[in-house]
């Protein structure tokens, strides 16, 4: 549902899925989270119960802010680093994720 142009899901282009899990599932799979999570904000809108849009909004939620300032960190040790040791603790930060 990805439109190519400006990053973002396309929601013109597929009314029938407007709003739907599978929208956000769509647009999850793609890597916009922020997409995904107004499309499960809408869905509460409408269905306040829905336990999917519930857990996954919890859980882009904490993927969101606490990850941030440590990518960057790692970012920077990804650049620096320069031993063996440091090689084998990125790689093993990367398979945390």
């Amino acid at each position: 549902m990805h439109d190519g142009r400006d990053g973002r899901c396309d929601r013109g282009i597929y009314k029938i899925m407007r709003n739907t899990v599978t929208e956000a599932l769509i647009c999850e799979s793609q890597g916009l989270m922020d997409d995904a999570l107004e499309v499960y904000k809408n869905i509460l809108k409408s269905d306040p119960a829905n336990k999917d849009a519930l857990a996954a909004i919890r859980r882009l939620s904490g993927l969101r802010k606490p990850r941030a300032a440590q990518n960057e960190q790692m970012k920077e040790f990804f650049i620096n680093m320069s031993t063996p040791q440091e090689v084998v603790e990125f790689k093993r930060w990367l398979v945390k994720l």
